[in-house]
């Protein structure tokens, strides 16, 4: 292999591990401890989903998280016992099952989304403009080629599916 790949492969493993160590670390020293990262991005999702008028039905988060309905399921009993999550019977069906946040789920959330604002505001100080745009440019391009990487690889599970 050349050097381009093997240096873009380590860059991509790297900053994915230390993306999600640096947010545990942050996670872990404060007031949401109590919280995994999975958690706290079921959390995140919740909230968005009532702040932009989504849909926040089980499946709609456990489907925006590219998780099973089972796992969802596991982790807001454990975000209700937890007082992050509620569960709420829709007014106009009753069928339907609302997840919502809680206060302190609105709380976290926010503890959360200064994580994430400190973060690209540390990353857009660190470069000048043509290097942000650059960076966007490329991310961009990164981010459509694993979306559909991962629409390649549900389809090839189906196809293999019985």
């Amino acid at each position: 292999m050349d050097s381009r790949y093997n240096l873009l492969n380590e860059f991509l493993v790297d900053v994915f591990h230390e993306i999600l160590k640096t947010e545990e670390a942050c996670l872990t020293s404060g007031e949401f401890r109590n919280l995994s990262l999975r958690e706290m991005h079921i959390i995140e999702e919740v909230c968005s989903a009532c702040r932009t008028g989504a849909d926040n039905r089980a499946t709609a988060i456990a489907n925006a998280q590219r998780i099973t309905a089972g796992t969802l399921t596991t982790s807001i009993n454990q975000l209700e016992k937890k007082g992050y999550l509620r569960r709420q019977q829709d007014d106009a069906d009753k069928r339907i099952i609302r997840i919502l946040p809680t206060p302190l789920g609105l709380r976290a959330n926010q503890f959360h989304l200064r994580f994430h604002q400190e973060m690209v505001n540390d990353i857009l100080t660190a470069l000048n403009e043509e290097e942000t745009a650059a960076l966007l440019k490329s991310l961009a391009k990164l981010k459509t080629f694993f979306a559909g990487k991962y629409q390649q690889t549900l389809q090839k599970a189906q196809r293999t599916q019985p």
